[in-house]
C-alpha cells in the first residue's frame, strides 16, 4: 500500500518574504573626509573646494556611497553637503555615516518600494538565512511596514517558523 506524500508547506497558503532578494548589488564606498584635512585637524573652505574642482567624480558613477570623517575633527556641515552635490550626479545612493548606516538606507529603500497591499489578509513568513547580509533594522522597518495588511507574521523558513503577530479577531 503506498502513501501519498503530501507537502504540507506548499499548501499551506504562506507567503514566503525574503529579504535578500531585496539586496541592492552595487558596490558600497566610504568617503572619508580626513583625507581632506588640514594638517588632519580640520577642514580649510579654499583646499577644499578646489579639490571638489579637480577630483574626478565618475569613478562613484553607480555606486552606493557613505560619507563621514573618522578623524577627531573640524568638519563644518557645508563640507558634507559640498561634497554630496558632487557626488549626487554620479553615485547611486549616498549617506552620512558608515557603512552600516548605507546598508540600512538601501534596504529602507527597497522595503518603501514594496506595495504592502500585495500581503493584505496573507500569513507572511519572513525569512531569516540569507547569503547576503541583511540588517536588523530591515526586518524592524520590514515588520513596521507589513504588521497592518498582515493577517499573521512569521520569521524563519516555511518548515520551520517563530509566530510574531496574529491579527485578533
Amino acid at each position: 500500500m503506498e502513501t501519498e506524500i503530501i507537502n504540507r508547506v506548499a499548501t499551506s497558503g504562506l507567503v514566503s518574504l525574503d529579504l535578500e532578494e531585496l539586496y541592492h548589488p552595487g558596490e558600497r564606498v566610504l568617503y572619508d573626509l580626513k583625507d581632506n584635512l588640514y594638517m588632519g585637524l580640520m577642514l580649510r573652505e579654499k583646499d577644499f573646494r578646489a579639490f571638489l574642482k579637480e577630483h574626478d567624480w565618475r569613478q562613484y558613477a553607480g555606486k552606493n556611497v557613505a560619507i563621514t570623517c573618522t578623524e577627531d575633527a573640524i568638519v563644518p556641515t557645508w563640507a558634507y553637503m559640498l561634497l554630496t552635490l558632487h557626488l549626487q550626479p554620479h553615485a547611486n545612493t549616498i549617506v552620512f555615516g558608515a557603512l552600516t548606516d548605507l546598508e540600512e538606507k538601501l534596504y529602507f529603500d527597497a522595503i518603501a518600494r514594496i506595495d504592502p497591499e500585495q500581503y493584505r489578509d496573507a500569513r507572511v513568513v519572513v525569512k531569516g538565512c540569507s547569503k547576503v547580509p541583511v540588517p536588523i533594522a530591515a526586518y524592524v522597518e520590514l515588520t513596521r511596514v507589513l504588521k497592518p495588511v498582515v493577517q499573521s507574521l512569521l520569521f524563519g523558513e516555511p518548515c520551520s517558523t517563530v509566530p510574531l503577530y496574529k491579527r485578533p479577531k
